[in-house]
Protein backbone atom coordinates (compact mmCIF):
# COMPACT_ATOMS: atom_id res chain seq x y z
CA UNK A 1 0.00 0.00 0.00
CA UNK A 2 1.11 3.56 -0.69
CA UNK A 3 0.74 5.72 2.41
CA UNK A 4 -0.02 9.44 2.38
CA UNK A 5 3.52 10.05 3.70
CA UNK A 6 6.67 8.67 2.12
CA UNK A 7 7.58 5.92 4.58
CA UNK A 8 10.52 3.65 5.28
CA UNK A 9 9.01 0.31 6.27
CA UNK A 10 10.91 -2.39 8.15
CA UNK A 11 8.98 -5.66 8.24
CA UNK A 12 9.98 -8.93 9.94
CA UNK A 13 12.78 -10.80 8.14
CA UNK A 14 10.64 -13.91 8.20
CA UNK A 15 7.87 -13.04 5.76
CA UNK A 16 5.76 -15.85 7.24
CA UNK A 17 5.50 -14.01 10.55
CA UNK A 18 2.16 -12.41 11.25
CA UNK A 19 2.33 -8.68 11.89
CA UNK A 20 0.74 -8.23 15.29
CA UNK A 21 2.20 -4.85 16.25
CA UNK A 22 3.30 -1.62 14.62
CA UNK A 23 5.78 0.93 15.93
CA UNK A 24 5.57 4.38 14.39
CA UNK A 25 8.84 6.34 14.56
CA UNK A 26 8.65 10.09 13.92
CA UNK A 27 11.88 11.91 13.15
CA UNK A 28 12.99 15.29 14.42
CA UNK A 29 13.33 18.70 12.79
CA UNK A 30 15.52 18.44 9.69
CA UNK A 31 15.59 14.65 9.78
CA UNK A 32 13.77 11.96 7.84
CA UNK A 33 12.41 8.46 8.18
CA UNK A 34 15.75 6.94 7.24
CA UNK A 35 17.44 8.74 10.13
CA UNK A 36 15.16 7.49 12.87
CA UNK A 37 14.88 4.01 11.35
CA UNK A 38 18.38 3.42 12.75
CA UNK A 39 16.66 2.71 16.08
CA UNK A 40 15.27 -0.49 14.63
CA UNK A 41 18.78 -1.95 14.23
CA UNK A 42 18.92 -2.49 17.98
CA UNK A 43 15.24 -3.31 18.48
CA UNK A 44 14.15 -5.52 15.62
CA UNK A 45 15.50 -8.88 16.78
CA UNK A 46 13.80 -8.49 20.16
CA UNK A 47 10.40 -7.53 18.77
CA UNK A 48 8.96 -10.34 16.71
CA UNK A 49 5.81 -9.93 14.64
CA UNK A 50 6.39 -6.17 14.55
CA UNK A 51 6.48 -3.74 11.64
CA UNK A 52 8.31 -0.42 11.99
CA UNK A 53 7.06 2.56 10.00
CA UNK A 54 9.22 5.67 9.69
CA UNK A 55 7.47 8.39 7.67
CA UNK A 56 9.02 11.55 6.29
CA UNK A 57 7.24 14.68 7.49
CA UNK A 58 4.85 16.51 5.19
CA UNK A 59 7.15 19.36 4.17
CA UNK A 60 10.82 20.09 3.52
CA UNK A 61 12.75 21.66 6.37
CA UNK A 62 13.24 25.41 6.05
CA UNK A 63 16.86 25.32 7.27
CA UNK A 64 17.83 21.87 5.96
CA UNK A 65 16.22 21.27 2.54
CA UNK A 66 17.46 17.68 2.40
CA UNK A 67 15.41 16.93 5.54
CA UNK A 68 11.84 17.45 6.67
CA UNK A 69 9.85 19.20 9.39
CA UNK A 70 6.55 18.36 11.06
CA UNK A 71 6.00 22.06 11.63
CA UNK A 72 7.82 25.25 10.70
CA UNK A 73 10.06 26.98 13.25
CA UNK A 74 11.03 30.02 11.17
CA UNK A 75 8.45 32.01 13.13
CA UNK A 76 8.75 31.57 16.89
CA UNK A 77 5.23 32.86 17.64
CA UNK A 78 3.61 30.13 19.82
CA UNK A 79 0.24 30.56 18.07
CA UNK A 80 1.85 30.03 14.67
CA UNK A 81 3.73 26.95 15.87
CA UNK A 82 0.53 25.50 17.34
CA UNK A 83 -1.38 26.08 14.09
CA UNK A 84 1.38 24.46 12.04
CA UNK A 85 1.60 21.47 14.38
CA UNK A 86 -2.15 20.93 14.04
CA UNK A 87 -1.74 20.78 10.26
CA UNK A 88 0.80 18.01 10.78
CA UNK A 89 -1.63 16.25 13.13
CA UNK A 90 -4.24 16.05 10.37
CA UNK A 91 -1.79 14.33 8.02
CA UNK A 92 -0.50 11.98 10.70
CA UNK A 93 -4.00 10.98 11.78
CA UNK A 94 -4.71 10.02 8.17
CA UNK A 95 -1.42 8.10 8.07
CA UNK A 96 -2.30 6.21 11.25
CA UNK A 97 -5.68 5.22 9.85
CA UNK A 98 -3.93 3.90 6.75
CA UNK A 99 -1.54 1.87 8.90
CA UNK A 100 -4.41 0.41 10.93
CA UNK A 101 -6.24 -0.59 7.76
CA UNK A 102 -3.17 -1.99 6.00
CA UNK A 103 -2.13 -4.23 8.89
CA UNK A 104 -5.55 -4.76 10.46
CA UNK A 105 -4.45 -3.37 13.81
CA UNK A 106 -6.25 -1.63 16.64
CA UNK A 107 -4.75 1.27 18.58
CA UNK A 108 -3.79 -1.10 21.40
CA UNK A 109 -1.34 -2.80 19.01
CA UNK A 110 0.35 0.41 17.92
CA UNK A 111 3.21 2.22 19.66
CA UNK A 112 3.98 5.86 18.90
CA UNK A 113 7.54 7.09 19.28
CA UNK A 114 9.49 10.10 18.17
CA UNK A 115 12.52 12.31 18.60
CA UNK A 116 12.34 16.07 19.29
CA UNK A 117 9.54 17.38 17.00
CA UNK A 118 8.54 13.76 16.46
CA UNK A 119 8.22 13.31 20.22
CA UNK A 120 6.01 16.40 20.43
CA UNK A 121 3.75 15.08 17.69
CA UNK A 122 3.59 11.61 19.30
CA UNK A 123 2.44 13.07 22.61
CA UNK A 124 -0.32 15.08 20.95
CA UNK A 125 -1.48 12.20 18.77
CA UNK A 126 -1.56 9.85 21.73
CA UNK A 127 -3.69 12.13 23.88
CA UNK A 128 -6.21 13.44 21.33
CA UNK A 129 -7.11 9.96 20.09
CA UNK A 130 -10.49 8.53 21.04
CA UNK A 131 -8.75 5.27 22.01
CA UNK A 132 -5.48 4.68 23.83
CA UNK A 133 -2.49 3.47 21.87
CA UNK A 134 -0.35 0.76 23.41
CA UNK A 135 2.14 3.34 24.66
CA UNK A 136 4.27 6.33 23.67
CA UNK A 137 8.03 6.68 23.87
CA UNK A 138 9.34 10.20 23.46
CA UNK A 139 12.95 11.31 23.15
CA UNK A 140 14.08 14.91 23.75
CA UNK A 141 10.71 16.58 23.28
CA UNK A 142 8.18 18.72 25.11
CA UNK A 143 4.50 19.67 25.20
CA UNK A 144 3.84 22.06 22.31
CA UNK A 145 1.02 23.97 24.02
CA UNK A 146 -0.20 22.83 27.45
CA UNK A 147 -3.39 24.91 27.49
CA UNK A 148 -4.48 23.68 24.06
CA UNK A 149 -3.62 20.03 24.73
CA UNK A 150 -5.45 20.04 28.05
CA UNK A 151 -8.59 21.22 26.25
CA UNK A 152 -8.32 18.59 23.51
CA UNK A 153 -7.13 15.62 25.57
CA UNK A 154 -9.49 12.65 25.25
CA UNK A 155 -7.43 9.59 26.09
CA UNK A 156 -4.56 8.79 28.42
CA UNK A 157 -2.01 6.68 26.57
CA UNK A 158 0.79 5.81 29.01
CA UNK A 159 4.25 6.96 28.08
CA UNK A 160 7.97 6.99 28.71
CA UNK A 161 9.77 10.30 28.16
CA UNK A 162 13.58 10.37 27.92
CA UNK A 163 15.80 13.45 27.82
CA UNK A 164 19.49 14.26 27.86
CA UNK A 165 20.65 16.39 30.77
CA UNK A 166 22.94 18.37 28.43
CA UNK A 167 20.33 19.00 25.73
CA UNK A 168 21.07 22.40 24.22
CA UNK A 169 18.12 22.39 21.78
CA UNK A 170 15.15 21.39 23.94
CA UNK A 171 15.96 22.32 27.57
CA UNK A 172 16.00 19.44 30.07
CA UNK A 173 13.44 21.37 32.13
CA UNK A 174 10.95 20.48 29.37
CA UNK A 175 10.95 16.91 30.68
CA UNK A 176 9.90 18.00 34.17
CA UNK A 177 7.26 20.35 32.77
CA UNK A 178 5.82 17.56 30.61
CA UNK A 179 5.80 15.14 33.55
CA UNK A 180 3.94 17.66 35.73
CA UNK A 181 1.39 18.32 32.97
CA UNK A 182 0.77 14.63 32.32
CA UNK A 183 0.40 13.70 35.99
CA UNK A 184 -2.07 16.55 36.52
CA UNK A 185 -4.04 15.21 33.57
CA UNK A 186 -4.11 11.63 34.84
CA UNK A 187 -1.66 10.17 32.34
CA UNK A 188 0.66 7.42 33.56
CA UNK A 189 4.16 8.62 32.72
CA UNK A 190 7.70 7.47 33.41
CA UNK A 191 10.67 9.78 32.85
CA UNK A 192 14.39 9.26 32.55
CA UNK A 193 17.12 11.91 32.43
CA UNK A 194 20.27 10.64 30.71
CA UNK A 195 23.56 11.88 32.14
CA UNK A 196 26.15 13.45 29.83
CA UNK A 197 23.74 13.30 26.90
CA UNK A 198 22.93 16.17 24.54
CA UNK A 199 20.20 16.40 21.86
CA UNK A 200 20.33 12.88 20.47
CA UNK A 201 19.17 9.34 21.22
CA UNK A 202 21.94 7.64 23.18
CA UNK A 203 22.52 3.90 23.44
CA UNK A 204 21.24 4.05 27.01
CA UNK A 205 18.06 5.84 25.90
CA UNK A 206 17.48 3.30 23.13
CA UNK A 207 17.91 0.43 25.58
CA UNK A 208 15.50 1.97 28.10
CA UNK A 209 12.95 2.44 25.34
CA UNK A 210 13.30 -1.14 24.11
CA UNK A 211 12.73 -2.55 27.60
CA UNK A 212 9.67 -0.34 28.03
CA UNK A 213 8.26 -1.54 24.71
CA UNK A 214 8.89 -5.20 25.54
CA UNK A 215 7.19 -4.85 28.92
CA UNK A 216 4.14 -3.21 27.39
CA UNK A 217 3.75 -5.61 24.47
CA UNK A 218 3.97 -8.58 26.82
CA UNK A 219 1.62 -7.16 29.44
Amino acid sequence: MKFCLNTKIIEPDNKKENIDYAIILLHGYGGDGQDISMLTLGWKRFLKNTVFLCPDARESCAVSPSGYQWFDLSNDDPKYILEESKKAEVVLLKFLEEVKKEYNLENSKIILSGFSQGCMMSINLGLISSENYNCIIGFSGKIIDKVDLEKRKISGTKMLLIHGELDEIVPPSSLLEAKDFLIRNNVVVETRMIKNCSHHISVEASSLALNYIKNNLLS
